[in-house]
């Protein structure tokens, strides 16, 4: 019994030194799955929404030299009464609201400042978007109806072979994936994972292999289909997203700060959600698409690729909110009314008739609940009317 003893204890203290040197080797890998699974967390998520750099491998997305362009001040406008409310059932965490280019309200919540860069989440889809249409006009991509394969031979004999640019544009690839933030299970936390322990991104998306549907026949969200843009893009250029990104869209804005995305082990970047910029650079953004795809001056982004990619054209269900290339459109859609969204509540909300943009960070965690969107979508709604009559 005694030999038993001494043998069980030389097991578990090579277990011990082999656990530790682990931790040791992987100690970066292992912090970043450890924020994964507490990113969400009540007490820590406006936080983590804030500082996501410092859980993650990170990429910057340079402004440039450039100056700071613009953004004037306003008559400055008061709420709806029942903005308070929304405010804090909503964790909203930060709001610019701009009339006429010019800022009317800017508010910021929960301890958070003005200078935080906050993350995107799938706000930074249309991103992605804008940068297509330029690469698209710059003739290095000869078709949205072109397979994703031209441009990405990676994936090849995965879900996403047969599927073209047009398809993926507007989330409907056929390929099955769960999105459910809420099971630690589903594709999308899987992604996670991945991402948090230096994995690469395009071989997850090249490691997808089943289909529900055809490819184009039925609209379902799925956000790999933006990584796979973003594959597209990197084919097609022979460069970066994030210097791209840099180049085409950031620089031309006149950004307050250098943006950065989150990345996977291989610096790519993580362009279905992993970019992270100032709330008053979202509303900069969102000026540039109200405006036709003009800023300063400059065409930044084809105003018929603005005028397309806003256009609801996806097959979505009748009373459904509806989608066009990477960017959304509300249920009751008004003409030019559209809107870019992310999880937990982040906004660029675009109101062109009235010259309306609203930028939201929030860190909700019942973001999800029935309703929600339609309330915020109402709420903003309220906002333009009373930034329009100046109140």
């Amino acid at each position: 019994m005694r030999t038993f003893g001494k043998w069980l204890g030389r097991i578990l203290l090579i277990l011990v030194v082999v656990v530790a040197a682990l931790g040791i080797w992987k100690r970066e890998q292992i912090t970043r799955l450890m924020a994964v699974n507490t990113l969400f967390s009540e007490d820590k998520i406006v936080t983590n929404f804030s500082n996501m750099s410092a859980a993650f491998l990170t990429r910057e997305v340079a402004r440039g030299d450039g100056p700071v362009s613009d953004l004037p001040d306003g008559t400055a406008i008061t709420l709806p009464e029942e903005a308070a409310k929304w405010l804090e059932d909503r964790s909203v965490t930060a709001l610019v609201v701009l009339k006429d280019g010019q800022m009317v309200h800017e508010s910021y919540y929960k301890d958070t400042a003005d200078t935080d860069l906050r993350i995107s989440w799938s706000v930074a889809k249309s991103f992605l978007s804008a940068l297509m249409g330029v690469v698209v006009e710059e003739g290095h991509i000869a078709s949205l109806d072109d397979p994703v394969t031209k441009y990405a031979p990676l994936l090849k004999g995965s879900a996403y072979d047969g599927a073209t640019i047009r398809n993926v544009l507007r989330m409907s690839s056929g390929v099955t994936f769960d999105e459910d933030y809420l099971d630690p299970w589903s594709d999308i936390n899987k992604m996670g994972y991945v991402l948090a322990l230096g994995g690469s991104m395009d071989g997850f998306a090249a490691g997808l292999s089943e289909t529900f549907t055809a490819p184009g026949s039925q609209w379902q969200y799925v956000s790999i289909d933006t990584h796979v843009i973003g594959m597209v893009i990197r084919g097609a250029t022979g460069r970066d997203v994030a210097s791209l990104l840099s180049e085409k869209i950031i620089q031309p804005l006149g950004f307050e700060q250098s943006p950065y995305y989150v990345t996977d082990g291989n610096g790519v970047a993580f362009v279905l959600g992993g970019l992270n910029i100032r709330t008053r650079d979202y509303a900069r953004f969102g000026q540039m698409f109200l405006q036709n795809g003009v800023y300063d001056g400059k065409q930044v982004v084809p105003a018929d690729w603005v005028a397309e990619s806003t256009t609801a054209s996806a097959k979505t269900k009748p009373g459904d909110l509806q989608y066009g290339y990477q960017w959304w459109m509300p249920r009751d859609a008004r003409p030019e009314e559209f809107f870019g969204i992310g999880v937990y509540g982040q906004y660029v909300y675009v109101n062109r008739p009235l010259g309306v943009v609203i930028a939201m960070n929030s860190a909700d965690r019942k973001f999800k609940e029935d309703g929600v969107t339609d309330a915020n979508i109402a709420m903003f709604r309220k906002i333009a009317e009373v930034a329009t009559k100046g109140e």
